[in-house]
């Protein structure tokens, strides 16, 4: 359990999740953080995370390292997706039980649901399914992190712990034109429009589908939330092979709902279009938090005061994005 003198190694500590999980962690009053960057230490080299592990003391992880991306990036690089998030989830996760590290917390994701499943999503709803086919790849390999952990748990006694977040925004997300997720890219491309007088914004899709999103700000609280909470509570709300956990706030939107959001809150006052010849994904996405919820923990970051405090650091950080 986590403790004031825990040790924790956050690995992704740059990216979106893993700088919001260290922020949460310093304001619990967590200061024993483990990071290492990309340049020091290669996540999908298992010696160069063996020697890692081996070389520090480290008593808590939270594996927030992945490769991710919105549907073009997830469409156009299947190989990597699936590749990359297996290699580093298997060499932390083996590395962990190897240097006897007891704690482990996986970040997986809501895509890892069929692509039909009713709605909200329940746990129990895991491989019950067809996956969504344009990000398949991905959910594959985040799925085999759920049952790593379970079988680790199952044969040696650990605590790995995962948990599945929904459709995160918020700082540090990545705003590139092509590899972004729904809601940053429209972010850019809604500031962008309206600094160049557009007339009107083409959005992918029919605009139907709905999405929930979770600020990564209450992703990061969950996960602090998690990895404090005890283990014999814990197990007495999840089973051996179906023990991931919901994270997210039980409310969705539609994309055109979303858009109209972004529209209003970044200043763009031309029209609003959509292209159907481009994939939509999944219908609906909406979880059932109703198990985190019981167990304590509940999202408090309402979806526009989100939207503008994201947009406002867009806007702050706009030149690392400008002619991208």
């Amino acid at each position: 359990m986590l403790n004031g003198e825990s040790v924790i190694f956050v690995a992704g500590h740059l990216g979106m999740v893993g700088s919001a999980v260290v922020s949460a962690l310093q304001k619990a009053g967590h200061d024993n953080i483990i990071r290492a960057g990309r340049d020091e230490l290669d996540l999908i080299n298992q010696s160069e995370v063996e020697a890692f592990f081996n070389s520090q003391k480290i008593d808590h992880v939270v594996l927030a390292a992945a490769k991710v991306g919105g549907i073009h990036a997830n469409n156009a690089y299947p190989a990597e997706f699936i590749y990359q998030n297996l290699m580093i989830e298997a060499n932390v996760i083996n590395s962990c039980h190897q240097c006897d590290v007891d704690n482990l917390l996986f970040l997986g994701s809501s895509c890892i649901y069929p692509k039909l499943a009713a709605q909200p999503i329940k746990e129990e709803y895991l491989l019950t399914g067809h996956l969504e086919s344009t990000n398949e790849p991905y959910a594959m390999a985040k799925i085999v992190g759920i049952k790593l952990c379970e079988s680790y748990n199952r044969q040696f006694g650990r605590n790995y712990r995962s948990v599945m977040p929904t459709n995160l925004y918020g700082p540090n997300d990545n705003f590139h034109p092509e590899d972004s997720h729904v809601l940053p890219a429209l972010i850019r491309r809604f500031h962008f429009a309206r600094e160049e007088c557009l007339e009107e914004v083409i959005i992918w899709g029919t605009g139907t589908p709905r999405r929930e999103f979770l600020h990564v700000d209450d992703l990061a609280s969950a996960c602090v939330f998690m990895m404090g909470l005890d283990s014999e509570m814990l197990s007495k709300s999840v089973q051996p092979m179906l023990s991931h956990i919901n994270i997210g706030t039980g409310d969705d939107h539609s994309i055109a709902e979303i858009a109209e959001i972004i529209a209003s809150v970044t200043g763009y006052e031309g029209g609003l279009s959509y292209d159907p010849s481009k994939p939509d994904g999944t219908p609906r996405k909406k979880l059932d938090v109703s198990l985190i919820n019981s167990l304590g923990w509940e999202s408090k970051i309402a979806f526009e005061d989100g939207i503008e405090s994201t947009y406002q650091w867009f806007i702050e950080n706009i030149e690392c994005y400008r002619g991208s």
